[in-house]
């Protein structure tokens, strides 16, 4: 049962226990299942790195990040220029909205991506205006606040303290936390951390058997 390093990759078990393997795997019948030792094609292997790389851009954190208010203070910024009022009375709305997309975009905006991924009509602005206006009156930060339908709440995040932190790592008493999504999150760390040990685990258990060039005579069955 001893373990062998000096070629991981070709196996991870002594010749000892590579000689029992092959006497279990050509001896038993398994049922009567003629089980081969071919190794898993490689576009398989190619594949499964690349539905794991891709399923995990696909939910970073960032992608899934809530609109927040700071992304449409622009937009509502706009909402009561002569330009849009006059576009509402005689083109309508979706004209109206789409000079204000068009305008703000032309600012260089750095919410351009969020606005893009979370498009509102001129209805939708109309529902958070008033709210936006009053905290940014009140002096709020608007990243620190999401739009859910027609309300504008407090993020559920608790990110970084916004002042000193104490000894054992928290923030010092009166200090908030940012409630701002977090870039990285620990349920991001945790899938990485399982999808590696899964990978290190069925590799290692793969190498203590026989290698593949290896193939087992069947007819030595019981």
């Amino acid at each position: 049962m001893a373990w062998k390093w000096d070629s991981p990759l070709y196996s991870l078990a002594d010749e000892e226990q590579n000689d029992r393997a092959r006497k279990v795997w050509e001896g038993e019948s398994l049922g009567g299942i003629k089980e081969d030792n071919n190794r898993l094609p490689r576009p398989v292997v190619w594949l499964l790195g690349l539905t794991i790389i891709s399923a995990f851009l696909m939910t970073f954190p960032l992608w899934g990040q809530r609109p927040t208010a700071a992304i449409y203070a622009d937009y509502i910024a706009l909402m009561d220029t002569p330009e849009v009022q006059e576009l509402v009375e005689t083109k309508g709305d979706d004209a109206a909205m789409q000079y204000i997309v068009k305008t703000v975009k032309a600012t260089g905006s750095k919410w351009e991506a969020l606005q893009d991924r979370h498009p509102l009509t001129m209805n939708d602005l109309r529902l958070i205006k008033d709210q936006v206006i009053e905290l940014q009156n009140a002096g709020a930060d608007l990243e620190e606040y999401s739009i859910l339908g027609n309300q504008v709440i407090i993020a559920n995040f608790e990110g970084n303290c916004k002042g000193p932190m104490n000894a054992a790592g928290n923030c010092a008493e009166g200090v908030e936390r940012e409630r701002k999504q977090p870039w990285w999150d620990r349920g991001y760390t945790i899938d990485i951390f399982y999808v590696i040990y899964f990978c290190l685990a069925v590799m290692i258990a793969i190498k203590r058997l026989p290698n593949h060039n290896w193939k087992p005579d069947h007819t030595k069955h019981h």
